[in-house]
């Protein structure tokens, strides 16, 4: 283990994970980029699927498997399961995001490998937690539906999901959580447990808001393209060159220095608009003035004058121009690594900050089976008995 990983916070726990597509491939990678020894499960000859993936789903492995080792291995073998119940062995936490009962199927459900190994944490990402839909198929499209949040993200007889797989992300984090969680209890009791995670329930806490407004009001939330907002300004503007910048006045202390930035002394004079309620109220006049002013300037001028006089903006941005991003390069935000393919790019870290700074890369996205022969040899295995399990095809070794 390098200096640089045994000074994180997770190094020495070694997770085996069992993952494909986001939801189980995010838990892993946040428990990898805190320092964790984190052992993708592949299966062979071609690998985790997702790696192969098209269109909306071509990002998805190089951006949530970095800082792991790839192990390909045909788990339903009798060799192949022989060698990952001796890895498993060795382990501190489980993690898998298949449909329910295939990895019971193969003899690595909970209940079997709490026996081999008590002090186990296994956590399973599924798509319900335990309750009436549990049997359902589930994916991030599907939960945006039922849940509310596509409803309150399209504008009216429109439901749009997100633009992001916002539960498949935010469920592999919540995971992770509980896995930590669960840890800490082990260091009190000595023993493991099992843990799950639902992309559902996920899905509700992210529109908690919105039921505990119904509850607060007793009026049902418009979707967000035509709430009632709660602020006075707080819109989206079209500037020079049909660009477009969000502004935002949350305070009377900023309504001030709003006021005072445009030159609108009439509109600071004005005691019908004094306060956020006011102006709220009076958004109908307001905010036809503001477009009208704000589409003298462009996207930079309109930026860098909000910015001067700290007033909140965020001009609209595509996800391809985050790369320039002089915020991100500058701080460490996007982390340098290479594609399986051989090609280096930049992508984001996790964003937090521990100590001095940002969390590192240690590994870029793994080729297929690029650590099998290395955790084999840490299993006991002789060189000739790995060389004899990769031509048998009970795993893949990398190219």
């Amino acid at each position: 283990m390098s200096n640089e990983a045994a000074s994180l916070p997770l190094a020495g726990l070694r997770v085996v994970e069992f993952s494909h597509m986001v939801m189980g491939p995010t838990c892993g990678l946040v428990l990898a980029d805190l320092g964790a020894e984190v052992i993708k499960i592949e299966p062979v000859p071609e690998g985790d699927g997702t790696r192969r993936l098209v269109g909306a789903g071509a990002g998805f492995f190089v951006m949530f498997n970095r800082n792991k080792r790839s192990f390909a291995i045909d788990s339903k073998s009798e060799q192949g399961r022989a060698a990952l119940l001796k890895l498993i062995d060795s382990a501190d936490v489980v993690t898998e995001n298949f449909r329910p009962g295939a990895l019971e199927a193969q003899g690595f459900g909970y209940e079997a490998l709490r026996l081999r190994n008590p002090r186990l944490i296994y956590c399973s990402l599924k798509g319900f937690l335990a309750g009436p839909y549990e049997h359902r198929t589930a994916l991030d499209e599907v939960v945006q539906m039922m849940g509310g949040l596509a409803y309150m993200t399209g504008p009216p007889g429109r439901p749009l999901r997100a633009g992001s797989s916002v539960n498949d992300i935010m469920g592999g984090i919540f995971a992770a959580i509980a896995i930590l969680a669960a840890l800490r209890q082990r260091d009190a009791t000595g023993l493991g447990q099992y843990v799950k995670s639902g992309l559902f329930e996920n899905n509700i806490f992210l529109v908690a808001q919105h039921m505990a407004q119904f509850a607060v009001t007793g009026k049902a939330p418009a979707p967000m393209p035509n709430r009632i907002s709660a602020w006075g300004i707080y819109d989206l503007f079209t500037v020079k060159d049909d660009e477009q910048v969000f502004v935002a006045v949350v305070s009377d202390t900023q309504w001030k220095i709003f006021c005072d930035a445009f030159d609108l002394p009439d509109l600071f004079a004005d005691k019908t608009l004094a306060t956020n309620s006011q102006r709220v109220a009076g958004r109908d006049r307001l905010i036809p003035r503001l477009a009208e002013t704000f589409a003298a300037y462009s996207k930079a001028e309109l930026s860098a004058k909000l910015e001067r006089h700290g007033l909140p903006f965020a001009p609209v941005t595509r996800p391809e121009e985050l790369f320039d991003d002089p915020h991100l390069n500058q701080s460490g935000g996007l982390l340098e690594m290479t594609l399986p393919d051989g090609r280096a790019t930049r992508l984001p870290g996790l964003p937090v900050e521990m100590g001095e700074g940002r969390l590192p890369l240690r590994r870029s996205p793994p080729r297929i089976g690029e650590d099998g022969a290395a955790l084999l040899a840490e299993l006991g295995y002789s060189r000739e008995e790995i060389a004899a399990l990769a031509k048998q095809g009970v795993v893949r070794l990398a190219d």
